[in-house]
C-alpha cells in the first residue's frame, strides 16, 4: 500500500532476467537470441524504476554474434538508466555464457559453478572418403571461387582452414576485449585466461573472473535491505512452442544443445 502514498520510502526493486540456455540465432527450444529477450531485458530496465538488474545466468555459450547483441542491450540500458547490473551464475557461463556475465557491473558465483572457455570453436565432420566408398558422385557447381569453403564432402584445404582460423582470431580477439573492458584490473596476470581453459567458480575469483562466492538472495539482501522486491522477466514461448506443435524441431535442436552442455560435463 505505501508505495501509493507519496514523500513515503518504496522498497526497492530489482529486476531479474534469466538467461538460461544455448545461445542461438533464432529462439527456437528455449535458446537465448537478442529477439527473443529483447523486450524482456527492455521491461526490466524500465518498469518500476528498479534499483538495480540482476542476471540469473545458466548458459554454455552459443552463438557469438548473438552474445555480443545480448550483452551491448542490456549494458546499453544500463548506462543510459544508471542502474547497475549483477549477474549470479548457476551452473555454468563459459564462452558465450561468460560474455553474457561480463555485462554484468560483477559477477557472483557458487563455489562449483564452472566459468571461462574464452575462446571460438567450430566443429562438423568430413565425409568425402565415405561417399568415395559407397560410390556417391558428388557434383558441385559454384560461381565464386570460395564459395564452397569447408565443404564437409571435399577433403579438407589447408587454404579454407587457414582463412577459418582468421575469421576465428577476429571474433576472439573480440571476446578477449570484452571481457578485459569489463573486467580490468581484476583480472589476474599469474594465469593464462584467454585459451579457451574453463575453471570452478571458487577458482575463477581468485583470477579475477568473477568477484566472489554468492548467492542471489542472500547478496541482494544484503546491497538492498531485506523489503527489496523482485520483478522477474524473461522471453516468452510461442504457441507451438508451448503446445509441442514443432516437436521435430524441438527434438534435434535439444540434440545440439546437450552437445553444448556435454563439453562441461552438464547434459
Amino acid at each position: 500500500m505505501k508505495r501509493f502514498i507519496p514523500f513515503v520510502a518504496k522498497d526497492p526493486i530489482v529486476s531479474v532476467i534469466r538467461l538460461s540456455g544455448v545461445i542461438v540465432a533464432s529462439a527456437r527450444g528455449g535458446g537465448l537470441s537478442d529477439q527473443a529477450l529483447a523486450p524482456a531485458i527492455e521491461r526490466a530496465f524500465a518498469k518500476g524504476k528498479p534499483a538495480a538488474v540482476a542476471l540469473v545466468l545458466n548458459s554454455p555459450g552459443g552463438s557469438p554474434a548473438q552474445s555480443s547483441l545480448i550483452a551491448a542491450r542490456i549494458r546499453r540500458l544500463a548506462d543510459e538508466k544508471k542502474i547497475p547490473v549483477h549477474a549470479f551464475v548457476e551452473d555454468v557461463a563459459a564462452s558465450g555464457g561468460y560474455w553474457l556475465a561480463c555485462a554484468a557491473d560483477d559477477i557472483w558465483v557458487d563455489a562449483s559453478s564452472i566459468l571461462g572457455s574464452i575462446g571460438v570453436i567450430s566443429a562438423g565432420f568430413g565425409f568425402s572418403d565415405a561417399i568415395a566408398r559407397i560410390g556417391v558422385e558428388r557434383r558441385l557447381h559454384t560461381a565464386g571461387r570460395d564459395k564452397s569453403l569447408l565443404d564437409p564432402f571435399k577433403p579438407e584445404n589447408p587454404e579454407d582452414v587457414a582463412r577459418l582460423r582468421a575469421i576465428q582470431d577476429q571474433i576472439h580477439d573480440s571476446f578477449i576485449a570484452h571481457v578485459t573492458a569489463r573486467r580490468g584490473d581484476r583480472l589476474t596476470t599469474e594465469e593464462e585466461l584467454f585459451t579457451g581453459r574453463f575453471w570452478a567458480g571458487a577458482r575463477a575469483v581468485e583470477l579475477g573472473l568473477a568477484d566472489g562466492v554468492a548467492h542471489m538472495m542472500p547478496k541482494l539482501t544484503a546491497l538492498y535491505g531485506d523489503k527489496l522486491r523482485l520483478r522477474h522477466y524473461g522471453p516468452k514461448r510461442g504457441l507451438f512452442q508451448r503446445f509441442g506443435a514443432s516437436l521435430g524441431a524441438e527434438v534435434l535442436a535439444g540434440v545440439e544443445d546437450r552437445s553444448h552442455w556435454a563439453r562441461f560435463g552438464l547434459t
